[in-house]
Parts: structure tokens; C-alpha cells; sequence
């Protein structure tokens, strides 16, 4: 099983938050949305900051990346004739 490294991106700054073996790229990305709306309530300042959660492989590859303020559902309703 691979390794998955997941950061906190603050401008160009990727702060580490840790590293996981995990079956693979869709297992990652569930505990990268998870870590950015656990993030978004403890520290809501970072929403405002446009941080997001990245993962990355063991070759510094980034896989996913995950906004800690993602648009609103609303705003992804088809629009209306």
C-alpha cells in the first residue's frame, strides 16, 4: 500500500500534517475532504485565507488537492430555463 503525505497550503506555503499508508488515491482524497472541514472548524481564519488540503505521493506528486472553503452546494445547481 502506498504512501499518502497530506499538507495544509497556505499561499504557497505547505504546512505538514502527516503521512498514511492507505489502499489508494480515492481512500487519500476521503481523508483529505475529512482533514479540511475538520480544519475549516477548528481554525475558520484559514476559509478566508483561500487555504485547501493537498496530498501528495512519496515522489512529492501532488494526487488531490481540496479547498477548506469549497463553493457552496448552491452554487452548483444546474441553472434554470
Amino acid at each position: 500500500m502506498p504512501y499518502y503525505k497530506f499538507d495544509l497550503v497556505v499561499g504557497q506555503e505547505f504546512r505538514n500534517q502527516g503521512t498514511i499508508i492507505l489502499e489508494d488515491i480515492s481512500v487519500a482524497s476521503d481523508r483529505a475532504d475529512q482533514l479540511a472541514d475538520e480544519l475549516s472548524q477548528v481554525k475558520p481564519e484559514l476559509k478566508a485565507r483561500g487555504c485547501a488540503v493537498r496530498v501528495t505521493d512519496a515522489d512529492n506528486r501532488e494526487l488531490y488537492r481540496t479547498p477548506l472553503d469549497p463553493a457552496p452546494r448552491w452554487s452548483k445547481l444546474p441553472e434554470r430555463a
